[in-house]
């Protein structure tokens, strides 16, 4: 812009000082010529008086002629101030006021002469004078005797007056020239700086909307074509940036839509390079973006199997959708839908792939299986129980009082224990389905665990088994006391059944904090432990499980269902606790629940 500013400048200054100096050109001559006309006026003027004032017939012989006229032009160059020549009509000069006449060239051929003859008025002639030496201008007028002309009367005169006027008429052009040259370079740049300022500050402003500043405005306070130039491109700027606020908030809502989906999406362009990747894919797959992104689809050390269907989907162009497990980062089950992009009938964009994670179903689907397979046996052994015993009273065995009473004793308890797994079933279903709501209360928990041992102190007595509780003073938790009571003795209920006689169960009940200490961070914990059989390690991570049973021949002769520690951990769950439990065989085994002290 700077070199556009120079070449506007420097074109006003050629343009202004053109225009002046050819002014000052022309005025000039116009000055020289108007000056020379004035002096060939004023010189025929003065020869018309001097051949009024003066005979110009003399005769006689020529030297008398010379000696005459060279008087006559002498006593007239005094007055005229000018050089004055007599000259016959022949050409030969016959006076001169400044040489010897007789030294002189004929002067018949000379060009004023010859106008003057021409014209019958005057002549003149500007030339260099070889014999003084300069420019002279010469004047002449013919002397007529009647229609014949005599001679011609001739004044000279030297033009150095003129032409020094001249010469300071050019000093004063060129110093006003020089002038007009400074003035009206200050002017072009102040009119080039007025014109370029704008279209630089357009300019800018262009190049900071291409550099994606779209704040950008054009600060242009005139009405012209410049003006309007900048208010157009402040409309465009406005309507850039409404246009790429709109496109950055829907990038947005796209990026957290994606980053919030559970399911893994990734995507592969044309040349087969992954282009997009959200975060539930990099979970998924065990791969970061950083790894991914750019990379092709058979470089990103995948499984060859997802790898195979990637290519198959590129090759057919057809939704593609299956089952595979991933055993990286950790065994999963994935559901993997594969769906070609076009952006029209003949133009190939890539592939999306969306991938879901359906572990927890197909594993929720196994355990509902085995639900009702679990069912199906633990039903089964009662019933068959029932109707078996059934059977035999009505085949005779009723005569006989006391097998009859010892079936009808087995019949009744094997109805208590059908009716006990039927209790259990619906309400642990209850639980899982959280129609039982829960009724927070302030529990006081040193009051509440004695209650529960006092429960249990019968039946810890059939096996000589110690109750021991150590709880600490003034603790209140906000819970559901009736949850939390069924809680805490079927713990306590499964650690007498499986502690043999003389062992020892103890509940333990502290506060703890997490993170900072404060009311909000305050947490209770109750850990019940026993001296029994323990749980192999293989087996601790399904105790929580429905119907699993570690022992499942001790378990059914404990009266136990199965579904206990299940409903334990569902309703610690509600509670916004957790429960986990530590063992080892011969050893016994600990519980550990974390409840809020607070519920929210």
């Amino acid at each position: 812009m700077h070199k556009f500013r120079a070449r506007l400048t420097l074109i006003f200054i050629v343009l202004i000082g053109s225009s002046v100096l050819i002014a000052g050109l022309f005025m000039a001559q116009v000055l020289r010529e108007s000056h020379i006309e004035a002096l060939k006026t004023n010189m025929q003027r003065e020869l018309r008086i001097i051949l009024v004032t003066m005979d110009w017939n003399k005769g006689g012989t020529e030297a008398e002629q010379l000696a005459y006229y060279g008087e006559q032009v002498n006593r007239l160059r005094q007055s005229a101030d000018a050089r004055v020549t007599y000259i016959r009509s022949d050409g030969k000069v016959l006076g001169d006021s400044d040489h010897n006449p007789e030294d002189m060239d004929n002067h018949l051929q000379r060009k004023e002469i010859i106008e003057a003859e021409q014209t019958g008025v005057a002549g003149s002639d500007i030339r260099y004078s070889t014999t003084i030496q300069r420019n002279m201008l010469y004047v002449v007028v013919p002397v007529k005797n009647g229609t014949l002309t005599k001679g011609y009367v001739r004044l000279s005169m030297s033009l150095e007056e003129v032409e020094a006027s001249i010469l300071r008429v050019w000093y004063v052009l060129l110093f006003g020239l020089l002038a007009v040259f400074i003035i009206a370079a200050l002017i072009s740049f102040r009119v080039a700086w007025g014109i370029t300022r704008p279209i630089e500050m357009i300019t800018k402003v262009a190049r900071q909307i291409t550099n994606m500043d779209y704040k950008a405005r054009v600060n242009v306070k005139k009405k012209d074509e410049i003006g309007q130039l900048g208010q157009a491109l402040n409309r465009m700027a406005d309507s850039l940036q409404l246009q790429m606020d709109r496109i950055q908030e829907d990038e947005s809502r796209l990026k957290s839509v994606l980053d919030n989906m559970i399911s893994g999406v990734m995507m592969i362009d044309r040349d087969s390079k992954i282009v997009l990747l959200n975060r539930s894919a990099e979970d998924i797959l065990g791969f970061s973006v950083q790894e991914l992104l750019g990379k092709k689809f058979d470089e990103a050390k995948q499984q060859f199997e997802f790898t195979q269907l990637i290519q198959e989907c590129i090759d057919l162009r057809e939704h593609i959708r299956d089952e595979m497990i991933f055993y990286y980062p950790s065994e999963r089950i994935l559901e993997i839908n594969l769906s070609p992009i076009s952006l029209n009938e003949n133009e190939w964009a890539g592939v999306l792939i969306v991938l879901h994670d359906i572990t927890a179903v197909r594993r929720l689907e196994r355990m509902r299986s085995e639900f009702v397979a679990n069912v199906s046996h633990e039903l089964k052994t009662p019933i068959a129980a029932v109707k078996g015993f059934a059977e035999t009273l009505l085949a005779g065995a009723l005569n006989d009082k006391e097998t009859a009473k010892s079936f009808l004793q087995i019949i009744f308890d094997e109805s208590e224990r059908l009716n006990r797994l039927i209790g259990d079933i619906l309400e642990l279903s209850k639980i899982e389905s959280k129609r039982i709501p829960l009724q927070f209360s302030p529990v006081s928990v040193n009051t509440f665990v004695s209650n529960c041992v006092h429960v249990m102190t019968s039946e810890a007595k059939k096996k000589s088994i110690e109750l021991e509780m150590q709880v600490e003073e003034d603790l209140y938790i906000e819970a559901d006391e009736d949850r939390l009571r069924q809680i805490l003795i079927n713990l306590l209920s499964n650690g007498i059944n499986y502690t043999p006689e003389g062992g020892k169960v103890k509940i333990k009940v502290e506060s703890i904090f997490h993170g900072a200490e404060g009311m909000d961070n305050e947490r209770i914990r109750m850990t019940i432990t026993d001296t029994g059989i323990g749980i192999p390690k293989k087996d601790l991570p399904r105790i929580f499980e429905r119907f699993y049973r570690v022992d499942k021949a001790r378990s059914r002769s404990s009266g136990g269902t199965g579904l206990g520690l299940s409903i334990v951990k569902h309703l610690v769950e509600l509670h916004k606790g957790s429960i986990r439990v530590e063992s080892e065989v011969g050893m016994g085994t600990k519980f550990f629940i974390e409840l809020p002290v607070i519920q929210y």
